[in-house]
Formats: C-alpha cells, structure tokens, sequence
C-alpha cells in the first residue's frame, strides 16, 4: 500500500470517526426516527379526519347539524340523520364494557394472584388465543349459539318479570341491542383481561409483602392496594376495550338486527355507526347518499376521539394520585 492510500484510509476513518461523535454515537438518528415516527401518527389521525370532512360537503350544506339529532332515514326521499345510529352504538358499546369490565378484571385477578402456576399460563394463553379470532367467527357463533340458548331466553325472563321498564319492553325478536352488546362484550374480554392481568403481574412484590405484613387478608389486599396501584393501567385496558367496541363492525352486523330503533328497550333489534356503513355502502346510488354515510364514519371517528381523550385525561388524574394511595 502506497504512503497516498494509507493517508486516504486514515482520512476517511478520522471522517467517519467525527461523524459518529457528531450523532451522539446514533442518539442524534435514534431521536430523529422517534420523533418522525411520532409525526407520523399524528398526521395520519389528521390526514384521516381531513379526508373524511373533505369528502362530506353535500349532507352538511343540505342537513347542517341536524344530521346529529335526526331520525330520518330516507334514501328514496333524499333525507338522512344519524340519530339512531349514535344511539346504538353508545348504549351497545356501554353495555358491553358494563358486562366484560367485571368479569376482565376478575379473571386478571385469578390469574395475577390466585391460580397456580399450570393454570396460569395455558389459560392466559388461551384468553390471549381469543383476541385474535376473527369478528365473523364471533358473528355466527352468536347466531347460531349465543342467541338462542342464552341472549333469547334470558330476553324472555326479563320481558316477563321486568317488561314494566321501559328497558326490557318487548317484542322479542332474538336478534338485538342486547345480543350485540354481549357479543361485544365477548370480543373486548381478551384484551381487557389480558391487560389488566399484565397490569397485575408488574406491581412490585414489596406492595403485597407490605399490606400482608401488616395483618391484611387477601382479598384487602387485592382491593386496597393492588386495585388502586394498577388502577391507571386498569383504566388504559377498558379505553382499548372501548376503542373495539365503538368500531366493530362485521359481528354487530349479523345479531343486532338493523333496525332504525331509537326506544330505550336493550331487547329491540337496533343499528350502529359501523353496522349502517357495512350494509349501505354497496347500495349507495347517488352522491348525497354516499357522502352521508361517509358523515357517520366522521361522526364516529370524532366520537371515538372524545371518548379516548376523555378516558386519557382520566387515566392521567388517576396516576398522579394512586401510588400515593397506594402507599398510604
């Protein structure tokens, strides 16, 4: 090697030398990919709103707000209101954490701190299996099992003992509000339970060794300590299990029965902001028709952004105060 190549050699490592010190030895490029990868998510919420608002301007100039609180829905005589699909989906979506929220955290619980070790692990990985069957397994699983030996039956109780509130008036079809909030609350198990579970197994020992030592029994200090150290990530889990709820579609389609039903009644067939989309989309003939279910996927994106916002800000207020509860 000639004296000219040795010094070229010895150039261009001293060059590459200075660049690494340069970046931080990667922290500069690893800083830059965060926040690249950060901007991104925040421009794809932005690019999807955008995009759903551009593409709607004939029902909002046609119907304005009304479109919010109106029940028609008419596509012969060109009148379109997305009442009762907001409605469906808030009370579908409510009852359904309502049911799986106890029955998640419990079975968290069981498998964070009571079951034995070979329990533990293959029912934690077939709660996990759950999560990743497809909405249309559930869909006809609720058709053809879920219906009729449980959601019917037990729609008829309520009617016959309960039918004096306006919640259980019949008639009873089968199909319902009710059957898809138990569906829904079927598929948000999983990933409530799972979480939650999580949560549980990643409190330090030192809090249950702590409240054992002072005289506390199980069960107090499941709920006195462990329940409101993990409370924040508790909360994260039923945000995730809500996002889910809000937005199924394929499985709330085939039970809910579709129908533009705005009683109080749990067991009356019904319709969702996802449901109304799946089945009309594909029918759609005219423009206004078209722009005005593409409203109701902006309304429910909108209402899903409010909702996890709300439930953020909850988690937060919740953090900043449980590990001082905790320790109390």
């Amino acid at each position: 090697m000639s004296v000219v190549s040795a010094a070229k050699k010895r150039s261009a490592v001293s060059r590459f030398n200075a660049l690494i010190r340069r970046t931080g030895h990667g922290d500069v490029i690893f800083r830059a990919l965060t926040i690249l990868a950060g901007i991104a998510v925040l421009g794809t919420v932005l690019a999807t709103g955008y995009s759903l608002w551009d593409t709607t301007p004939l029902p909002r100039e046609k119907f304005g707000l009304g479109f919010l609180w109106s029940n028609d829905w008419d596509p012969v005589r060109e009148e379109f209101g997305a009442l009762p699909f907001i409605y469906g989906t808030l009370l579908t979506s409510v009852l359904a954490l309502l049911m799986a929220v106890p029955v998640g955290v419990g079975i968290a619980i069981f498998l964070a701190e009571l079951a034995p070790d070979w329990v533990r692990q293959p029912v934690g990985y077939l709660i996990e299996l759950l999560a990743a069957v497809p909405s249309v397994i559930f869909g006809l699983w609720a058709l053809y099992v879920l219906i009729p030996v449980l959601v019917k039956p037990t729609s008829e109780f309520l009617n016959t003992n309960l039918g004096f509130l306006p919640i259980f008036a019949g008639p009873i079809f089968g199909p319902s509000r009710l059957a898809a909030s138990v569906v829904l609350s079927v598929m948000i198990l999983p990933t409530i339970s799972a979480l939650c579970r999580d949560v549980f197994l990643a409190i330090p020992n030192a809090q249950r060794e702590a409240a054992l030592a002072l005289g506390a029994t199980k069960w107090e200090m499941i709920s006195q300590v462990l329940v409101p150290y993990g409370m924040s990530g508790i909360l994260g889990a039923i945000i995730l299990g809500l996002g889910r709820a809000l937005g199924e579609t394929v499985a709330v389609t085939m039970v809910i029965g579709n129908n533009r039903d705005l009683t109080s009644s749990i067991l009356h067939p019904g319709y969702t902001m996802a449901s109304i989309i799946a089945n009309e989309f594909a029918e759609a003939t005219y423009e206004l028709y078209v722009q005005s279910l593409v409203e109701i996927g902006l309304i429910l994106f909108v209402i899903t952004l409010i909702l996890n916002s709300i439930a953020r800000l909850l988690v937060w207020q919740v953090a900043r105060r449980a590990p001082t509860e905790a320790r109390a």
